[in-house]
């Protein structure tokens, strides 16, 4: 087991991967360093080789796949996570490094937002996209995390081993923010500096589609970590439409005694039951949510002690 095992996913990141290496090893000289290649077409993994890295491969494209197969292979006491272009000042990572190994935290996110994001990142829609990400999440799971989206991040060996992947793409940081909050994991909060891709060296994220990516992977996760608020609200839209529409029926009704508009009662009336299925699909779904959280925290425990077998 690795006392600190830093790992780099990287896809056609020869400028920067040499520096971000060196880096790590200034300011990390105990940890081992894993750089895993993502179907790379250029000198990636040979630079990475010769800097005296751990090179190995992803051949399913996509962040989400690469860290996958990171956490599935990699035993260490702590896991420092950054990305290979060179956008994160390696000399935050002690401190991030320290949060787990002293202040047993489950997951450090290497805050940018905080600092200099705004100012040094040039896209305009991705500042919004971060800002908007940000927001939907700590309103939805009442929680008050600085950056979502951040690739610098340090996990603790239970998170990195109970932590199911389900995202292939870059939605990834987003699930493992809300896997963190909704299992009431530590995570603590450490102000790192950013700053923006050096020229020549492109951004793998495409603004609209992985945005669009996200903000899906955020309501499909809000409905299975929280359905019971899901399903609630779904009710009451659709018993809010069913009343709206019934009114100028009843109105019409009760001064007529004539219903003239029956395709529009019908319509209230299967709205209203459909209103009631799903108030009882997010109560049950909710008592298999609580369920999961047990079952989870037993998990853990067993997690734990392989983790100190490991140890020894």
């Amino acid at each position: 087991m690795d006392k600190i095992a830093v790992l780099i996913p990287c896809y056609n990141e020869e400028q920067t991967i040499a520096k971000v290496i060196k880096d790590t090893k200034k300011y990390l000289p105990e940890s081992t360093i894993y750089v895993y290649d993502n179907n790379s077409t250029d000198r990636t993994s040979e630079i990475a080789a010769l800097e005296g890295a751990i090179v190995r491969r992803e051949h399913m494209q996509g962040k989400g796949n690469v860290i996958r197969r990171m956490f599935r292979e990699i035993d260490a006491e702590c896991y420092l996570m950054i990305d290979g272009d060179d956008t994160y000042p390696l000399e935050f990572a002690p401190q991030m490094v320290d949060s787990v190994l002293v202040k047993q935290s489950d997951m450090v996110i290497g805050d940018r937002l905080s600092s200099t994001y705004f100012t040094e990142n040039k896209r305009p829609f991705h500042n919004f996209g971060n800002s908007l990400v940000r927001f939907s999440i700590n309103h939805l799971f009442h929680t008050k995390i600085k950056d979502i989206m951040t690739g610098y991040r340090a996990f603790s060996y239970q998170f990195v081993k109970t932590f199911p992947v389900l995202s292939k793409g870059f939605e990834i940081e987003t699930e493992m923010t809300i896997h963190a909050v909704n299992n009431n994991m530590q995570i603590d909060n450490v102000i790192v500096e950013y700053r923006d891709r050096p020229e020549g060296s492109e951004s793998k994220l495409n603004t609209y589609s992985d945005g669009f990516k996200v903000l899906k992977t955020i309501m499909k996760l809000f409905k299975n970590y929280k359905p019971f608020a899901f399903f609630t609200t779904i009710s009451l839209i659709l018993f809010a439409l069913s009343i709206g529409f019934m009114i100028p029926v009843l109105v019409t009704y009760f001064k007529t005694h004539l219903v003239p508009n029956f395709p529009t009662l019908i319509t209230c009336g299967f709205t209203a039951l459909a209103a009631i299925q799903s108030l009882f699909a997010g109560m049950i779904l909710s008592n298999m949510a609580q369920n999961n959280r047990r079952q989870f925290e037993l998990d853990l425990i067993h997690t734990q002690d392989r983790f100190y077998e490991l140890k020894k």
